[in-house]
């Protein structure tokens, strides 16, 4: 009963983040097609949007790869993949804006973001060692269920971090799209693109969230089914 409930729960997942990814892909192309029409570039506009909140301490640069973009709080850097840093889209301005975002929300000292930073070194030590320490828990639960019950531990560190996530990046959207608007960046004619690529975008934190909390919940039964053995 336990094999079938993990079977659901991992092609369901599965699928539903294959659609999700899909459907961010989709969305990127498309609006990556539609300019803003003032001609600034994706690194035009983080610069733009740190300067109109008072920030010169960040720097903007440019990463490989392909939706790579990511705030680093370390080194107070946003980092753009290509298609976004030299792009005048209005794809490329709103995952601009949105990593911008981030470095408010550090600037700021935004309470969940400061939870998510505090969080990243236990997070890293749980990922580098869980997905072992499961394994052998689940071999040994007969002998010794201690083992599983410390990679459920290291497991649930994990998933606190996919939630604690989710506000953080909800709120450097919601950000991004209030100065986007204000700026004049978006008009009537293209903010409620701006708006639907990062909603796209924010799913894609949301299903890693359901699944981390999908996956955790199975190995929490695996253990209290033994014990009720």
């Amino acid at each position: 009963m336990v094999i079938g409930i993990q079977w659901i729960i991992f092609i369901g997942v599965a699928v539903l983040s294959w659609l999700v990814q899909l459907n961010l892909q989709n969305k990127f192309k498309k609006y990556s097609r539609i300019p803003t029409g003032n001609g600034m570039t994706g690194a035009d506009v983080a610069r733009k949007m740190l300067h109109d909140n008072g920030i010169y301490d960040v720097q903007v640069t440019h990463t490989p790869g392909h939706l790579t973009d990511h705030y680093n709080p370390a080194n107070k850097t946003v980092n753009l993949s290509e298609s976004v840093y030299s792009s005048n889209s209005i794809m490329a301005a709103a995952v601009a804006a949105h990593e911008c975002g981030h470095a408010l929300q550090h600037a700021r000292a935004y309470a969940p973001l400061q939870m998510r930073s505090a969080l990243v070194p236990v997070v890293s030590f749980a990922s580098q060692w869980v997905t072992w320490v499961i394994l052998a828990g689940i071999f040994l639960i007969n002998t010794m269920p201690g083992i599983l019950l410390a990679g459920i531990i290291l497991f649930a560190m994990t998933t606190l971090f996919s939630f604690v996530t989710l506000p953080v990046e909800i709120n450097a959207s919601k950000r991004a799209l209030v100065w986007l608007s204000a700026s004049g960046i978006t008009n009537a004619f293209n903010h409620d693109k701006a708006e639907d690529a990062l909603r796209s975008a924010a799913y894609t934190y949301v299903v890693a969230a359901l699944g981390s909390l999908a996956t955790l919940i199975y190995y929490v039964m695996i253990f209290v089914g033994h014990r009720d053995e």
